[in-house]
């Protein structure tokens, strides 16, 4: 679940839970190996799997499965990677709008899979279009506070293109554009400051408050999109407040 809210907080605990873990290196696999495929083996001259190789090894993805997934996105071990990008438009409980971001070599499988995860779980299928429009695709750098101020964060990565620095509760977000997320991220490791992730996401323009009713239904809906193993990435422009996640976590 990638999200800028205090909803986007209680996935992010539950993340961390291992029987997630290997739909996690598979989907981190399939990066490395795309990223491998567009540019090649090198790690220093093709950045997007400089990138790819490194969110996974922040995962503890093992370093032969790294090798073996760069081999294979080559080219070299005679093996055919074709994986092809798709995104679906959703709608879920309360107005709430999803882009469904997609990584697959079977077009029609993923199709069926995501239609039938979300009809089932609340959710409709939008038209291209009807909900893309409120997103941004931008560069976002998560990091935690550890007693940094927004000023501090902000001297650090305004001449590498940050646009600003949200309060996310326990972490800042740095936000820029995609093509500026490696200048942030050198930035940030000139200055010292430890970051968690850096990601190319798209940002909702205006959130969407559930109630306690629509954001357990929500929830519902994205584990089920997450647990198929073409969907790369759930965005969503749902937010609740804290009383409604304190009764979602008191709940579980």
């Amino acid at each position: 679940m990638s999200g800028h809210s205090k909803w986007a907080t209680t996935k992010h605990k539950k993340a961390v839970i291992d029987a997630k873990r290997a739909k996690s290196f598979a989907k981190l696999i399939k990066n490395i190996e795309v990223a491998a495929r567009m540019g090649g083996p090198d790690l220093a001259g093709n950045p997007g799997l400089e990138l790819a190789v490194t969110k996974a090894k922040k995962t503890s993805v093992p370093n032969d499965n790294i090798d073996r997934a760069i081999k294979r996105g080559a080219g070299l071990t005679g093996e055919v990677v074709d994986y092809t990008e798709i995104m679906y438009e959703a709608r879920g409980p309360q107005g709430s709008a999803l882009l469904i971001e997609c990584l697959t070599d079977n077009k029609n499988r993923a199709a069926s899979e995501v239609r039938l995860a979300i009809s089932r779980n609340g959710g409709t299928i939008a038209d291209p279009g009807s909900v893309s429009y409120l997103f941004t695709r931008k560069g976002v750098v998560n990091l935690p506070k550890n007693g940094l101020s927004e000023d501090d964060v902000l001297m650090a990565v305004l001449d590498a293109g940050a646009e600003e620095v949200k309060d996310s509760g326990e972490n800042w977000e740095v936000h820029s554009e995609p093509t500026d997320l490696q200048a942030i991220r050198d930035a940030l490791k000139e200055a010292g400051i430890e970051y968690e992730t850096d990601e190319a996401e798209f940002v909702p323009s205006m959130q969407v408050d559930l109630d306690l009713d629509g954001a357990k239904k929500f929830m519902r809906l994205v584990d089920a999109l997450e647990d198929l193993d073409d969907v790369q990435n759930v965005y969503t422009n749902a937010d609740m407040s804290d009383e409604v996640q304190a009764a979602l976590e008191a709940a579980e």
